[in-house]
């Protein structure tokens, strides 16, 4: 048995650029201070052992010849199919590997805990077997065991996981460019409502099918916001960013991404002071976001039933911590 390695990595809010990342467009994401832990130690007995209590998984083993085989629990998918992928790619682990995750924020606000997970766990492979973590190859293995569960994602949230900070991406990787951004005053307010990303995207599609012409345009026009966002961002300029929030949020509506419960919030947040506001991820549920921090936003979004959240943005990738 080894001794243990210890890697943590942030999740992460999207900033601009949902659901039109998906086809080609870029998007702004910003790396949060909650984050994902993962403690990998490789063990002689050939078993998978994981404990992620977060996800309600705990005593879960199986043979290492069996992974990524038979019923496995909902929260222990992605670290099982990371380290399957691992050993297709690097080769056999010689023995077994125990991994236990700890998460300081939870899966329902849809911060990404699954793809900090994933980035968390190779990372940690990495680092046991190869005696230094390699970010790129962590970021393409990790976004290969979400396709391979999801079948479908732009990959941005395993980019802020890996690489932190706050970042111009494109799918797949084919972008991923650090922006030079001190802090963001950012407030972030959750619905209570969890909506599945794959489901929310299935739902696009379709209104997509229906009408492609009118919806191309929408994600180019979503597109469109990206430079004037990055120039925003960089001045910094938080009135203009707001207004380009807000544009953003208009063509999420026109998606149908949006529902009662966010509205209520973005809007309450918007008259109280806040500069701008729109839903960050995937919608129907999760987070909403607002910039230019007032006295009263917080209380406005609550008195809507949110819950306001408390974290930093802009922190650091995939570290190792012990």
């Amino acid at each position: 048995m080894t001794s243990p390695v210890t890697v943590s990595a942030p999740g992460k809010l999207m900033l601009f650029g949902e659901h039109a990342v998906l086809f080609g467009q870029p998007c702004i994401v910003t790396a949060v201070g909650q984050r994902m832990q993962a403690t990998v130690t490789l063990i002689d007995e050939p078993m998978f052992e994981l404990e992620a209590p977060d996800v309600k998984v705990t005593g879960y083993s199986k043979k290492i010849s069996e992974i990524g085989t038979g019923e496995i629990p909902k929260g222990a998918k992605f670290v099982e199919q990371a380290v399957k992928n691992f050993i297709a790619k690097f080769g056999n682990l010689k023995g077994g590997i125990r991994i236990a995750t700890k998460s300081e924020f939870s899966s329902e606000f849809g911060f990404g805990s699954s793809s900090a997970s994933t980035v968390c766990v190779i990372g940690a492979l990495l680092q046991l077997t190869k005696g230094m973590i390699d970010p790129r190859a962590v970021f393409d293995l990790a976004y290969k065991t979400v396709l391979d569960i999801q079948g479908k994602g732009s990959g941005y949230d395993i980019a802020s996981a890996v690489f932190g900070g706050t970042l111009l991406y494109q799918a797949g990787g084919k972008v991923i460019e650090p922006i030079d951004v001190k802090e963001i005053p950012l407030i972030i307010g959750y619905s209570g409502i969890k909506y599945e990303t794959v489901k929310v995207i299935d739902e696009v599609k379709r209104r997509h099918d229906r009408h492609p012409e009118m919806i191309d345009g929408v994600y180019r026009s979503i597109g469109a916001l990206i430079p004037a966002a990055l120039q925003a961002l960089k001045q910094p300029d938080w009135v203009r960013l707001g207004e380009l929030m807000d544009m953003n949020q208009g063509f999420l509506e026109v998606l149908g991404v949006s529902n009662l419960k966010l509205s209520s919030m973005i809007h309450a947040a918007r008259e109280a002071g806040a500069l701008g506001a729109k839903i960050s991820g995937s919608g129907k549920g999760d987070c909403m976001i607002g910039v230019g921090v007032r006295v009263g936003v917080r209380e406005a979004i609550e008195r809507t039933g949110g819950k306001v959240i408390d974290v930093s943005c802009n922190v650091e990738g995939l570290r190792i911590e012990a």
